[in-house]
């Protein structure tokens, strides 16, 4: 297995399809990696040689916010809503839906730990 930026890519699949599987790089960021580092998008991470992968993970460290970094800020975010106590922060904290979703027949997976 390989693991850049703390996401495993699975060696049978397509370079641009295992790329999209780390968060926060999509199709399209995919292919403009490959793109600027002028590796087919079509071969298998298996083809890979050694420094293809430095230079992939090089890449995507420098230019993209990914996976624990993504986490983090979203974490953050969330954060900083619950201490201004505005009304996303307190639906965060409470465990609800934020944006104006059904409460009284829907939501059951949010509100389990509420009802118990």
């Amino acid at each position: 297995m390989l693991y850049i930026s703390g996401a495993r890519l699975v060696p049978d699949e397509q370079v641009r399809i295992a790329l999209t599987k780390m968060d926060g790089i999509g199709p399209k960021k995919a292919i403009q990696v490959c793109y600027q580092l002028g590796i087919s998008e079509n071969i298998k991470i298996r083809e890979l040689t050694k420094y293809q992968i430095d230079q992939i993970e090089q890449m995507i460290g420098q230019d993209h916010v990914v996976h624990w970094e993504l986490k983090r800020g979203e974490r953050a975010d969330i954060e900083r809503l619950i201490s201004i106590s505005c009304y996303r922060g307190i639906r965060h904290q409470d465990g609800l839906p934020l944006r104006g979703q059904r409460t009284h027949t829907n939501a059951r997976t949010c509100r389990k730990l509420i009802r118990k």
